[in-house]
């Protein structure tokens, strides 16, 4: 390179690198001078503000820290407040809470209501005086004083409940309650507290206070599917809220706080008790005085007797989420809030599931220490013909067909098997029942002993444990972690069929450890009848406006059905689950003359019952196990979960054509003998010894409430006329119940109507 270049440009180019450091070291040598300079000109000018000696830390530096830290908070509310304000981006935020829906069953009755229908008929100033000063007492006392945060009753608040050692007062004002009510959930999390009064301090900057007051006391949910104190003066009292007097007010006031658990129609005492601790805050108040309560105290409100009214109300709530869901698709230009909609439901199917989940729990419940249950039932299309999500909805509103996640058990094992059938095995192809071991987990079967080379139609009739672990294996191929490609498989072929629970990647997945909630569950076993077609679970079957028109259809706007299995798989299976019914664990599910096919499912510690099962015509699953997941005794899912379903799906079979299931046929009718000796052979309802015989079902117990009612109606007439009574010596009257009383007779039946499928 020396010898290529010239000496003189050589010359040149270490000129030219000599000129550039020495212009590169004077900038460096100015830049540096220029700044001390420029420090010195600031420390002389600072010099000036100079503070010594106490002044310094008694006001500067507080001053200097509190500006800081001030300047910190600003920013970290800032991030804060960007979540909640969110929420409140829809220039409708106010109309879009007003959702009000009527919900009539698949034949176009009547069934329940749900949502708010903003009602401008009262004024604020047309309430009565006593229900607002009520209302203010109890809910917040300061409420025409803050800024939508009650500073000094949080700070109460959080006094009381840390003494308390719990939750005794709550510290939200009207303005954050509302708040919540418009735009966020009941989670109890600090994200949605910090959210919550944000938004508050944003809607008093919008709305006055009235308005505040006013959408409070309209949008407010009051127990038994009401909201606002309008609608719950009509339901509790069949009046208008203009129309209340005070002890009236004082318990429609005590449902702010908690309203399922203070509905009169429900619990009437804990009501009443309730409102007395309202007439107490409006004497606290300064509101009224105690002479001016003291009326309200001694002649409590009565509610309107609504305990013959049994509404559907866990599939309306399910119903009315799913309706949320389907507005929010509608265009924007689409202003209409108020709709009528016809769902699936089915009626008779929906009373015989209560029904027999209650008679189920009420006889055997104790023995087998079981306290819950829930049934889903859906029709080949997905339509959600019934739903039990509880034992009883007014002590939990928790819906445990759709939103509680357990274990299934072996009965998450067909599709195992499908995956299994997807990938070259056959119904009769054998796999060793025998040891295998995953890393340090190895599986048992329920006997603890192995059967040695079986079927796979067995091995799913036996329910053995092994044999699905093994197929996960298998279908892995040359992986280099076959078990978990097996799994992802099997995942995939779950996922298509409709299964949306989370199914976390674990050795046990093949034999049902990971969570499924019972209506997905349901529904994925109807493709096996539906020749491989996976339904979408729906309630919704026709949406239109208040004016009637037709707004949205299932069958012409809904999801449509995809191919999740071949054909000839599912019907493979249903051959094949078909043998779980007729010979295997599940023999209480036959019903003569349909064909029928399931799987039942049992968990660790027997912590879950499960049957899962279908016919031609409909899908259902059931669910028996406790909300604490505390064991039961010993409950397998061919014990309550399978005689369960045998009874609702029979009356979901009235007068419907029995379809035929693919792989099934149309099943065969059972002579005398076989019925009775295959009800011999059923495994026996309980292991342990049975408690005391029941006495009481579900029937018998809706008769005794009608007779309490009656007495009641009779009690209260003769109260009336004992102000009128006959002089001394005269004959008294005997008091006749009405002749409703009569006819409600245990062996009264009603024939079931033909129905369509």
């Amino acid at each position: 390179m020396r010898r290529i270049l010239p000496p003189k440009l050589k010359q040149k180019i270490k000129d030219m690198m000599l000129d550039i450091d020495a212009r590169i070291d004077s900038t460096l040598f100015s830049s540096a001078k220029g700044l001390r300079e420029l420090y010195e000109r600031y420390s002389t000018f600072m010099d000036r503000f100079y503070v010594g000696r106490w002044k310094r830390w008694v006001i500067v530096e507080p001053a200097s820290e509190g500006a800081t830290i001030g300047l910190g908070g600003l920013v970290l509310m800032l991030a804060l407040a960007i979540p909640a304000f969110r929420e409140t981006a829809d220039d409708d935020w106010l109309k879009k809470s007003d959702l009000a829906v009527s919900f009539l069953d698949r034949y176009g009755n009547p069934i329940g209501s749900r949502g708010i229908k903003h009602n401008d008929s009262i004024p604020l100033e047309d309430f009565p005086d006593v229900l607002i000063k009520a209302t203010l007492a109890t809910e917040d006392r300061r409420f025409y004083d803050h800024f939508g945060i009650d500073i000094p009753g949080t700070a109460r608040a959080l006094i009381t409940n840390a003494q308390a050692g719990g939750v005794r007062q709550g510290g939200s004002s009207i303005t954050q309650q509302l708040a919540k009510n418009l735009f966020l959930n009941n989670e109890r999390t600090i994200e949605r507290k910090v959210k919550e009064a944000f938004l508050a301090i944003w809607l008093e900057t919008r709305l006055t206070k009235n308005e505040i007051l006013k959408l409070y006391l309209d949008r407010a949910y009051m127990g038994g599917g009401t909201f606002g104190v309008d609608g719950a003066a009509h339901f509790y009292f069949n009046k208008s809220a203009r129309d209340v007097n005070l002890q009236e007010s004082a318990m429609l006031a005590g449902l702010f706080k908690a309203p399922t658990k203070y509905a009169p129609h429900i619990n009437l005492p804990a009501a009443r008790a309730r409102a007395n601790v309202v007439l107490d805050n409006l004497v606290d108040a300064g509101f009224m005085t105690e002479g001016q309560v003291f009326g309200a105290r001694r002649n409590p409100a009565f509610a309107v007797d609504r305990r013959d009214e049994n509404s559907p109300n866990y599939y309306l709530d399910y119903a009315f989420e799913e309706m949320r869901k389907l507005v929010d698709t509608f265009p924007k230009s689409y202003s209409e809030r108020v709709f009528v909609v016809r769902t699936a439901i089915d009626m008779n199917v929906q009373r015989s599931a209560e029904a027999t989940v209650e008679n189920q729990l009420r006889q055997f419940g104790r023995d087998y220490h079981a306290t819950q249950a829930a049934v889903a039932v859906a029709d080949l299309d997905g339509g959600v013909r019934a739903m039990v999500g509880g034992r009883d909805y007014g002590a939990s509103q928790f819906n445990r067909a759709t939103d509680a996640y357990r274990q299934p058990g072996s009965s998450f094992k067909p599709y195992v098997y499908a995956t299994a059938l997807m990938n070259g095995y056959r119904p009769d192809t054998k796999v060793v029942d025998g040891p295998v071991c995953i890393f340090n987990w190895c599986p048992q079967n329920y006997s603890h002993s192995y059967s040695g080379s079986v079927t796979l139609t067995t091995a799913i009739t036996r329910s053995i444990n092994v044999i699905p672990v093994k197929l996960s294996i298998a279908l892995g191929g040359k992986a280099s972690n076959p078990a978990k490609a097996g799994r992802q498989k099997i995942t995939e072929v779950a996922r298509r069929m409709g299964i949306k629970a989370p199914l976390p990647d674990t050795p046990s997945m093949p034999i049902g450890s990971d969570e499924v909630t019972v209506l997905e569950h349901a529904v994925a076993y109807a493709t096996f009848p539906n020749k491989g077609k996976a339904p979408i679970p729906h309630a919704v079957l026709e949406v239109r406006s208040s004016t009637g028109d037709l707004v949205w259809r299932f069958d012409r706007d809904g999801k449509k059905q995809i191919q999740a299995i071949p054909v000839s798989v599912a019907a493979d299976m249903s051959e094949m689950m078909s043998h779980v019914v007729s010979e295997g664990t599940a023999r209480r599910a036959i019903i003569d003359g349909i064909p029928t096919a399931g799987k039942t499912g049992t968990t660790n510690a027997y912590r879950d019952a499960w049957f899962v099962g279908f016919t031609g015509n409909f899908t259902c699953a059931v669910w028996y196990g406790n909300d604490d997941y505390s064991p039961t005794n010993r409950m397998t899912g061919g014990s309550l979960p399978a005689q369960t379903w045998r009874e609702v799906m029979v009356v979901a079979h009235q007068g419907v054509e029995v379809k035929e299931v693919p792989g099934i046929g149309m099943g065969q009718k059972l002579p005398p003998q076989t019925a009775a000796a295959m009800a011999a052979a059923a495994p026996k309802v309980i292991d342990t010894k049975p408690g005391p015989p029941p006495v009481l079902t579900k029937r018998g117990a809706d008769i005794l409430v009608r007779i309490e009612k009656q007495l009641d109606d009779a009690s209260k007439t003769a109260a009336k006329t004992s102000a009128t009574e006959p002089p001394k010596g005269a004959k008294s009257s005997a008091v006749t119940l009405p002749e409703s009383f009569a006819a409600a007779t245990p062996d009264d039946k009603a024939a079931p109507a033909a129905r369509k499928n």
